[in-house]
């Protein structure tokens, strides 16, 4: 390890020199309250910005203990001081001049949910804060002396705003921290009380617009009906008044344009906590719900949709089914099934967004089609046995078919952006019309025993390559290449692509941000390069989350933790895997 002084002097030995002599200073700098830790050098000033991270000793941060001492809070102050950090970085972005990147200063960009991200650790020694910056050149003339303005004046000072106590502000850090722990307790009442969702009175729901996640100005606050609003205590907080949503079947109905699909959509990004001011803060959705819909085109990888889709006119068996250009009601029927393989216990459907064939059949339809001759066994007909028999709510946005009212447990609707629970008005509806009522047929759980696509994968050698950005050396003096680590690409949310395989998740719509999509792919690297025992979907996901809560992000990266890696649930793990082609 080297010093700041000697780093200080490397750089004005190598003032005006060609841009790859700035690769000598990675390595591990001791400044006075923190080291600084070179990760990565940049190839040229166009180039993605360079890796660097510091870390510096909880007794110079002089954070409280009590702020991080529960897994939750850890989380939410971890989120804060990525946020303080990029606030600090904004001030002194670009004011070191050069070509291309230059200057450049940043971090994880968050949005309004509350992640687990690489940009910051916590652990036993101190706070770990990962960042990027782009080394200063003129054309491709390195200027050390702006890179030593970056180094030693702009970063000193947002580090120290950014990690230690006596610069951060105590009421908002304690706000974040005390938030999260509200949550924490309120998923665990949602738990005992066998709700699948809670929605605090006075929440915003709509956002400001397609493309921002902040709340909308003038909308009209959340109320829930009387005869859904439960009263809880927050440790913080205290008593807080809202609407609860038991387990079993809801159905959202209303017309068009009424905040039907703006209360499905709070509901599925209720499996994150949300940051203070967001509106939604206090919106709680079972973490392990998981959000349905059609998908044409997409995989699909030896599941058993035998209980949706079975007698096919070829005769192909359906408890074993795959293909590669999925129907949408195909792609739906698989959809469950893969969700009840990885643990929900809650089905978030719209159904503005599903196959209509594998939703509903109407009597009119039934008589026309016989049974016999109808290959699919529609949702609605296997709802109940999902909840009484698999322990499986499902909360139902409807809109064109009346035959849901049978099913449901409960009816809301949604009447000018005002919640009205229309229970028992159905139920007396639904009374007087006994021949809607459904004929459910015979219910068996699905097999759980496919094995994982990436099991025993055997990958081309070839050489040359970059393991996520950082090019791997020479093999011994014989002249052999290790064979390359699997390039890795990630086009925002949506897409990833493993060396020529491209995953599209457009459709997995609980993910929250870029960054977990990233760190799914590094994932599937690490499954594709390193797991080549054969093993269950099931068992490979659960080992992934073990190696993670073992051994963090470094068990997924080859040399250096990046910045820009967020935890996904394992529902997405799920996810990623059942849509891999390769």
């Amino acid at each position: 390890m080297r010093t700041a002084e000697e780093l200080r002097k490397e750089l004005r030995g190598m003032d005006r020199r060609s841009y790859p002599a700035y690769k000598s200073l990675a390595g591990t700098y001791q400044f006075e309250k923190y080291k600084l830790i070179i990760d990565h050098v940049q190839g040229d000033p166009f180039a993605s910005p360079s890796s660097l991270h510091v870390e510096m000793p909880h007794r110079q941060a002089g954070i409280p203990e009590r702020y991080y001492e529960s897994n939750c809070g850890e989380i939410a102050l971890r989120d804060y001081i990525v946020r303080e950090a990029g606030r600090q970085f904004e001030k002194y972005n670009f004011k070191a001049k050069g070509s291309g990147k230059s200057g450049l200063m940043s971090i994880s960009r968050c949005g309004q949910e509350v992640l687990e991200r690489s940009a910051c650790e916590i652990d036993a020694v101190g706070i770990i804060l990962r960042f990027h910056v782009g080394f200063p050149a003129s054309g491709r003339t390195i200027q050390a002396k702006e890179l030593e303005k970056i180094l030693f004046e702009f970063l000193p000072e947002c580090i120290e705003n950014a990690l230690c106590w006596r610069r951060l502000d105590h009421q908002k850090v304690e706000q974040a921290v005390w938030l999260a722990e509200d949550q924490n307790v309120l998923r665990k009442i949602l738990a005992e009380n066998h709700w699948v969702a809670f929605a605090a009175n006075g929440s915003i729901l709509p956002r400001k617009s397609g493309v921002s996640e902040l709340p909308m100005s003038g909308s009209v606050p959340f109320q829930s009906p009387d005869t859904l609003e439960k009263v809880i205590e927050l440790p913080h907080r205290g008593k807080v008044s809202g609407m609860a949503i038991p387990e079993g079947i809801t159905l959202i109905v209303g017309g068009g344009y009424h905040g039907k699909s703006t209360l499905l959509e709070a509901l599925q990004n209720g499996v994150y906590d949300h940051i203070g001011g967001d509106g939604r803060e206090l919106v709680i959705t079972d973490e392990t719900a998981v959000k349905l819909r059609a998908e044409d085109g997409r995989s699909v990888r030896n599941v058993d949709i035998s209980m949706f889709i079975n007698d096919l006119p070829n005769g192909r068996d359906t408890s074993c089914f795959s293909t590669m250009d999925a129907s949408g009601s195909t792609s739906q029927a698989a959809g469950v099934v893969e969700s009840m393989e990885a643990g929900t216990r809650l089905l978030l459907i719209d159904e503005d967004t599903s196959a209509t064939n594998f939703m509903v059949r109407d009597a009119l339809m039934q008589r026309v089609i016989s049974r016999k001759k109808e290959p699919i066994t529609p949702f609605i007909e296997r709802m109940r046995a999902l909840y009484e028999q698999a322990g499986i709510s499902t909360i139902l946005v409807a809109g064109s078919s009346g035959a849901f009212f049978y099913e449901a447990d409960r009816v809301i609707q949604m009447d000018r952006y005002h919640v009205v629970d229309i229970t028992d008005k159905v139920r007396e509806i639904c009374g007087q019309n006994e021949n809607g009522q459904i004929t459910s047929a015979q219910f068996e759980m699905p097999a759980f025993d496919r094995k994982n696509p990436s099991a025993g994968h055997k990958r081309e050698q070839m050489h040359g390559g970059r393991d996520c950005g950082r090019r791997r050396g020479r093999q011994g003096s014989g002249g052999s290449e290790r064979p390359r680590a699997m390039k890795v690409k990630v086009m925002g949310r949506e897409t990833m692509v493993l060396d020529k395989e491209t995953v599209d998740l457009r459709y997995v719509e609980q993910l929250a941000d870029s960054e977990q999509t990233a760190a799914l792919a590094y994932f599937m690297r690490y499954l594709l390069e390193k797991n080549q025992t054969v093993q269950t979907v099931q068992e490979t996901v659960d080992g992934v989350e073990k190696i993670f809560d073992a051994r963090g992000w470094q068990a997924f990266c080859s040399g250096y933790v990046p910045c820009g890696l967020a935890r996904p649930r394992k529902q997405e793990i799920y996810a990623v895997l059942n849509r891999y082609r390769g």
